[in-house]
């Protein structure tokens, strides 16, 4: 992790996972979803309804997923002063920030027929909002200080502490009497859905984790580079007002 700290190194390793991730990316997604939505069998339940849980679900993982990533790559920022750790959970922000967006709007259209309403102060439902609220406030975080250093660790602060609802959202539909479904994919006992319906999800899954790495290593290049531009500002302007 120690070697990772210098960016010109860090951007090597960027530049050559950049390119598979993109590929699988679009594989992903597009045979994921273009199997899922157009292939798969209706739910013998939710009927064609079923077809939202292509875009729900995956988002939901990632939504999750990236908060957690964001989480110990502020650890990191915080304990070992890692640099481009802190950058990484910068730049992994805005992208589960849309993740999450895309739960609660999908899962909103699924609401609709399923449940009768857009909408429920439901323990998943509202322990997801609450991850949206929390990505938009570590974004603002980053803009509401001038010093990128007092920026990190606020940030970083919130990143740690908003963790705690990561179970929160994981078990809610456990711990409490909830409209939302239990779990049918990541079980003790495995995946209760057929394999028609599994396979197109795993592959959508697996194209939005590409997507997020690939996405990650543009936005952590633009961070780093734009770092260094204003180290190189702040230069000549001391070098100016030194002359």
């Amino acid at each position: 992790m120690h070697a990772l700290a210098n960016p010109a190194r860090f951007l090597r390793l960027m530049a050559a996972i950049r390119p598979y991730a993109a590929v699988l990316a679009v594989l992903g997604l597009a045979i994921g979803l273009g199997w899922g939505l157009l292939f798969s069998p209706p739910d013998y339940q939710q009927g064609e309804t079923v077809r939202i849980m292509y875009l729900h679900v995956p988002a939901a993982w990632m939504a999750m997923f990236i908060y957690a990533a964001m989480a110990v790559a502020s650890a990191a920022a915080l304990v070992w002063r890692h640099p481009v750790a802190e950058l990484a959970a910068k730049a992994s922000a805005p992208i589960g920030a849309a993740f999450t967006l895309i739960c609660l709007v999908t899962g909103s259209l699924w609401g609709k027929p399923m449940w009768g309403t857009w909408w429920v102060w439901d323990a998943r439902l509202t322990s997801m909002l609450i991850l949206f609220f929390l990505y938009l406030g570590y974004i603002a975080l980053w803009e509401a200080f001038d010093d990128p250093a007092r920026a990190g660790r606020a940030a970083a602060i919130l990143a740690l502490v908003g963790a705690v609802n990561l179970p929160i959202i994981k078990f809610s539909v456990d711990w409490w009497n909830t409209l939302h479904q239990p779990a049918s994919v990541l079980t003790m006992a495995g995946p209760k859905i057929h394999a028609d319906i599994l396979w197109p999800l795993l592959i959508t899954a697996l194209g939005a984790q590409a997507y997020y790495v690939w996405m990650l290593c543009l936005r952590v290049r633009a961070e780093i580079l734009e770092r260094q531009a204003r180290i190189l500002r702040f230069s000549a302007a001391a070098d100016r007002r030194a002359a």
